[in-house]
């Protein structure tokens, strides 16, 4: 199998100089056409300056006028922002679940989000336009609590959240909902601690979801997937799931060799045999071979297809890559699902550097999903910092483009 890209258009339009779009869409029913894509400004790392809602009921051709998500708002003890990321339908009874990180942030800083994040969702039985349930993340069974909601997480100490729009929640043959999440750990004190010395650290986990009679979802933490802070300076970072032939689950994380480049940059993976409550220790994500490939520490995406074939979208370098650099290429490469290995003839670029761009292109921060009529992966991507640099600072301005690939 070798991907093809069919088309790359704008999908939209970056606001202005400095101003970055990112974008996605998502079906938000049963019904083949009704999707619902979210597209947010940022002119910032890690924050979203105000996001935008908007509606199609003929499968993307067309749209409603863009409606204001806010993701900044006031609160007790700081600024409250939000980032949100995305939703899933689950097909078994048509509802449409959205979650989203949010907290509140004393002076406004995106690192004070590692004391600080926790999740919300909401529920809705009519694609998204009116919700029913809207309520924090809190682990099903006494002593959990917004302050305290999952174990091992508590405001104000550390944190949990969803890192990329590729972090996309699953429903599992036996109706479960598996969301992947990181969590910043603790130290001797109580408090966020960094063992890596890289930006920022966290272990990453699931979350157990399972339908309660009144349309609500009893959340179960699993226990935490660790990284050792001697391989991965930023630990495990952003997870992406799946369920492989033989039921079990399929982890595969974002390390990173920040602040220690001699160290090699990876993906790691993780298994789990009992519907994603325990894990196994994660170990550098590797082609059928046995041979693991360079891979910067960036977002990637596991997408089953309808076809029964696995795909993974994410960037590999020929080279040992400098924590987050070069987010270029980007690939999509099949998943052997019996194995969980990448097969490694499978493996097809779909963007590049250009000659004359920026050596910090990033093609990351993406999201993927099938299209229901043709069976085309419909890659959304911003190619942010394209642009040759002219000064210190980066040029964040950029469209939200959407790819149509061809899977065979």
């Amino acid at each position: 199998m070798k991907a093809k890209v069919l088309q790359r258009e704008v999908f939209v339009r970056s606001a202005g100089p400095g101003i970055a779009v990112l974008a996605a869409s998502y079906y938000c029913s049963r019904n083949r056409k009704d999707l619902l894509s979210i597209h947010k400004h940022m002119s910032r790392s890690d924050t979203a300056d105000i996001t935008y809602v908007r509606r199609s009921s003929d499968g993307g051709r067309t749209w409603t006028a863009a409606e204001a998500w806010p993701t900044r708002f006031e609160a007790a003890g700081g600024t409250g922002r939000r980032h949100p990321r995305g939703g899933h339908v689950d097909l078994s009874n048509g509802r449409y679940v959205d979650v989203w990180t949010e907290g509140v942030l004393p002076n406004d800083e995106p690192l004070e989000g590692m004391k600080r994040w926790t999740l919300h969702y909401s529920v809705s039985e009519d694609g998204g336009k009116t919700t029913r349930i809207n309520e924090p993340v809190i682990q099903d069974g006494p002593g959990f609590d917004e302050s305290h909601p999952l174990p091992g997480v508590t405001v104000g100490r550390n944190c949990v959240m969803i890192g990329d729009l590729t972090c996309r929640p699953l429903t599992l043959s036996d109706g479960t909902i598996l969301m992947p999440v990181q969590s910043t750990p603790t130290g001797p004190d109580g408090n966020y601690h960094n063992p890596g010395s890289g930006y920022t650290y966290t272990d990453t986990m699931v979350l157990r979801g399972r339908w309660r009679p009144d349309g609500r979802i009893a959340w179960e933490a699993s226990e935490r997937v660790k990284g050792d802070p001697a391989l991965s300076t930023r630990g495990m970072i952003e997870p992406t799931v799946v369920e492989l032939a033989d039921s079990r689950i399929l982890m595969v994380m974002r390390g990173s060799n920040d602040r220690k480049p001699e160290l090699q940059g990876r993906k790691w993976c993780s298994f789990s045999k009992d519907g994603g409550r325990t894990w196994t220790p994660p170990v550098p994500w590797a082609y059928t071979d046995g041979q693991a490939f360079y891979s910067p520490s960036a977002c990637s995406q596991l997408v089953p297809h309808s076809s029964g074939k696995l795909f993974w979208i994410g960037n590999i370098c020929e080279h040992n890559p400098v924590g987050n650099l070069p987010r270029y290429p980007i690939v999509l490469a099949e998943v052997d699902i019996t194995t969980g290995g990448l097969i490694r003839d499978s493996v097809s670029a779909l963007d590049d550097r250009q000659p004359g761009e920026n050596e910090r292109l990033t093609l990351s921060n993406f999201y993927v999903r099938e299209d229901r009529d043709t069976g085309d992966l419909l890659l959304h991507m911003t190619r942010l910092f394209a642009k040759a640099p002219t000064a210190s600072k980066p040029d964040w301005t950029a469209d939200a483009l959407l790819y149509r690939i061809d899977v065979g």
